[in-house]
């Protein structure tokens, strides 16, 4: 039976999508073998991986599904029995249609941009998780390390008491530019993206392995 990893953040624009599918091709490059589910109604992820369909061939190296809300349960119990790790894309908001794809999950990624509008809108779901016994981290994306902002969000963070990783995603174009071509920033030319997809990949594989 392979992992489930549920990104849930109830603010749109907080780089959810973002950070699904650049762990999804991390893990597969990492060897896994690898389920992306888009249970978001915007579909994003699934016209993402559209577009690596067709470049691709038709023969993509990442399985993909799509479900409802109340479908979840269903979809993930199939795509967990033949998958290392399964990549769940849910919707921007915290109600009960979340709770399908919390109650599934063996790790709940809450993505924050370096904002506080994110940050106060991280708090209803670590509540959810934390109703589902679900372990939650959080996430920095299109993080500005260095800056007095980025400091000041991680600090806060830091304050709900959830777990904050350690690797995060800065705000650099090239999340945005492979995003629309079907690809991730590992394959893209090398750069310091890599670096930090490899490293958030590793972390997340580690707290999986603790479970």
């Amino acid at each position: 039976m392979g992992y489930v990893i549920t990104v849930a953040q109830q603010k749109g624009g907080s780089g959810k999508t973002t950070l699904a599918v650049n762990l999804a091709v991390g893990f597969a490059k990492a060897g896994k073998s690898v389920a992306l589910m888009d249970t978001d109604p915007q579909g994003s992820a699934g016209r993402w991986f559209m577009a690596r369909l067709e470049a691709q061939g038709g023969e993509p190296d990442i399985d993909f599904s799509t479900a409802s809300a109340w479908g979840v349960t269903y979809e993930v119990r199939k795509l967990a029995d033949a998958h290392d790790i399964v990549i769940i894309d849910t919707p921007p908001k915290a109600d009960s249609d979340l709770r399908p794809a919390l109650r599934a999950s063996d790790l709940v990624l809450v993505p924050v941009a370096t904002s506080h509008l994110d940050l106060w809108a991280v708090e209803v779901v670590l509540y959810l998780a934390g109703r589902e016994r679900k372990p939650a981290q959080i996430v920095m994306t299109r993080n500005r390390p260095g800056t007095r902002l980025a400091a000041e969000v991680a600090e806060k963070a830091r304050e709900l008491e959830a777990e904050v990783a350690e690797a995060s995603l800065a705000n650099r174009v090239v999340y945005a530019e492979t995003l629309g071509q079907g690809r991730a920033a590992l394959e893209a030319p090398k750069g310091p993206a890599h670096a930090e997809v490899t490293a958030l990949v590793a972390e997340v594989q580690a707290i999986l392995d603790q479970l």
